[in-house]
């Protein structure tokens, strides 16, 4: 069995734990969810000290039949790409779940409910980045929304119903178009030697251009609403001040890069023609979302409302990175993907302590927090730092990569893209100035500062983000390899430099 089954299985096994005790033991309900999520981390680092950092393939790898008459099978393996991902996601779930020690209390059902709805979405997070099988894949891809519309209509907050419900039809939507593309590239493989949805064997298929490009299209507009980037993005702002502050780390810190990875691993891994086909279109797009997510952030009243609004705004640079076609490009924006999701985690953990002790989520009703509760403003502080990419932190590293590999190519989107970066000071110190300096506003005087589980809690993030903005070496010798083999794939390269250039 592989390591990557045993990932899979624990959360499930936690569920199958929570599942036999009483609903109203609600301590111990969290304890358990906790100490599974603490395990499912441990074993992820001891899967990421037994990678080969130097391989570009599938690691981990298990396969087993599971629909003969179809070929298709449990398939998984993790390369430099996926292994990033999942150590994001066992590494956010545990935090999560002591952040939000009591968020559950008062939901439309149960703490025992919620905790089974956080450790099966673990299962599937994890499962959706280890899938080698693309129908293995689109099974979790599709199954991992029953979790989180209920998360969100469940235990969030305002019009969660209306939000958890458009996030799902959107979500639908997208996932029929991927199914028709997926069911097309099947029947391709068949007429080719043999039907499979093997990732590597349909990686070698021979594929027209016009079919490679309305294929390409079924994954790519999935994909783009799972991002989300503009204009699939209408989801995203309501979900996001809806949801739980744990959900929304899960929603935006992780899921969301579900359909950046499948940008990566299955538009440009199985129609590479079409990726170059439609690389200036979806250039355009992503800088539409870089700057039109920064200017709706500016004028955000709602502090969920501004984070929901950066995302739309890094998701372009995370598109702008991948279909730049350049390794360097690739690399920042899988990194990117990796920081943006702790970066986030951080600033709704901070923005979710700030509206519990408020008891409102309007930007303006924050002031002057720093003289009362400085530690949470620090942390909210260096939450938005990292948001604007600042030198010396890990999205700074990213941000970097992305605007000079998309330079080589394309430097006019890159001028472009660079404009995002002003326009993130703007958001995010705007949001600083107004939430915790100036006078302290009436209603916050009392308010408490963190204590000691939502320090523990916040700590690792905050140095995780630190930490990478200064040594950035161990995640990127584990992404480039992978990097440089899509690219070949591809059958990209990386733009010559001009002699005395």
């Amino acid at each position: 069995m592989s390591i990557l089954t045993v990932l899979e299985l624990l959360p499930l096994l936690g569920t199958l734990v929570i599942a036999f005790l009483p609903k109203s033991a609600n301590r111990t309900i969290k304890q358990v969810a906790f100490v599974i999520s603490l395990v499912v981390a441990a074993v992820s680092g001891v899967m990421a000290y037994r990678f080969r950092s130097g391989t570009p393939g599938f690691q981990f790898v298990e396969s087993r039949p599971w629909i003969a008459a179809f070929h298709i099978n449990y398939a998984v393996g993790a390369d430099g790409i996926a292994l990033v991902l999942i150590l994001l996601t066992t590494i956010l779930v545990p935090i999560v779940i002591l952040a939000g020690w009591n968020e559950a209390e008062g939901g439309r059902w149960s703490v025992k409910t919620y905790y089974m709805l956080m450790l099966v979405l673990e299962t599937m997070m994890i499962g959706v980045f280890a899938a080698t099988d693309v129908f293995l894949f689109y099974v979790i891809f599709e199954a991992m929304l029953v979790p989180v519309y209920f998360l969100i209509g469940g235990y969030g907050r305002g019009e969660r119903a209306a939000a958890a419900l458009k996030f799902l039809l959107y979500s639908l939507f997208g996932g029929l178009l991927m199914l028709a593309a997926l069911i097309g590239t099947y029947i391709i493989s068949t007429n080719q030697g043999g039907g499979t949805f093997d990732i590597t064997k349909l990686s070698m298929l021979q594929i027209d251009k016009p079919t490679q490009n309305f294929l390409f299209l079924g994954f790519f507009i999935a994909f783009a609403i799972k991002a989300p980037l503009w204009p699939f993005h209408t989801w995203l702002p309501g979900a996001a001040k809806s949801a739980t502050g744990g959900t929304s780390v899960l929603l935006l810190g992780v899921l969301d890069k579900v359909g950046t990875y499948g940008m990566i691993r299955f538009c440009m891994t199985l129609f590479p023609d079409a990726t170059k086909t439609f690389t200036p279109v979806i250039i355009v797009l992503a800088i539409i979302s870089i700057l039109y997510g920064a200017f709706l952030a500016i004028g955000q009243k709602d502090i969920n409302s501004l984070i929901a609004f950066t995302s739309i705004s890094h998701f372009g640079f995370i598109t702008l990175g991948i279909f730049a076609m350049t390794s360097q490009g690739l690399s920042g924006a899988t990194f990117y993907m990796v920081n943006h999701g702790f970066s986030t985690a951080a600033l709704f953990l901070t923005a979710a302590w700030m509206v519990k002790r408020r008891g409102s989520s309007q930007i303006d009703d924050f002031g002057g927090l720093q003289r009362v509760t400085p530690v949470l403003a620090w942390s909210f502080f260096i939450a938005g730092l990292s948001a604007l990419a600042l030198p010396g932190l890990s999205s700074f590293v990213s941000e970097f990569l992305v605007l000079v590999g998309t330079f080589t190519r394309y430097p006019v989107a890159a001028i472009f893209g660079t404009l995002g970066i002003v326009l993130a000071a703007l958001y995010v110190l705007l949001a600083v100035q107004r939430s915790l300096h100036g006078e302290t506003k009436p209603g916050n005087e009392n308010m408490k500062d963190l204590n000691l589980r939502e320090k523990v809690t916040i700590a690792p993030v905050i140095a995780v983000l630190i930490f990478l903005g200064f040594y950035p070496k161990p995640v990127l010798n584990v992404i480039n390899p992978t990097s440089t083999a899509v690219m070949q794939h591809a059958g990209a390269s990386d733009p010559a430099v001009k002699a005395g250039k």
